[in-house]
């Protein structure tokens, strides 16, 4: 299964933030979108960074609560690890093991087209262990 087919159902909305806004800005778009990432964008469509709760926390425990008034780009991950929609599921998830990640941002010819997530995989994996298995037992019944 490829990245192309998570997209398809899921869509390709990505929430992005500027490197300018504040953490607190972040820390807002966050919670009224109940996600754990922002793709940190000056025009929405190029990759900047990235900033996670877990940057976010970090950067609490290092500068405290004036945190929230450095800029996104204090924080975020400039080191993006991104894929293709053409990458296999099992290669996403590979490289989230690896690199010990949740999110990956999904580029077109370096232009941001989507975002998948831990979740997304193993709810595609699943998805298609379950059809793998139906087909079997649809074999043995036969």
């Amino acid at each position: 299964m490829h990245v192309k087919l998570i997209l398809q159902g899921k869509g390709r909305s990505v929430a992005t933030i500027g490197p300018n806004a504040t953490i607190a800005e972040a820390i807002d778009v966050l919670k009224a979108r109940k996600i754990g990432v922002l793709v940190v964008s000056n025009d929405g469509q190029h990759i900047d960074g990235i900033v996670s709760e877990r940057d976010i926390v970090s950067g609490l425990g290092e500068h405290g609560a004036s945190l929230l008034d450095q800029h996104v780009e204090s924080v975020m991950t400039s080191e993006v690890r991104t894929c293709t929609p053409e990458d296999t599921v099992t290669e996403v998830m590979e490289l989230m093991t690896d690199r010990r990640i949740r999110h990956v941002p999904v580029v077109v010819d370096g232009v941001l087209a989507g975002i998948v997530s831990i979740g997304d995989a193993v709810k595609h994996r699943l998805q298609e262990l379950e059809s793998e298995a139906s087909h079997l037992r649809e074999y043995i019944a036969h």
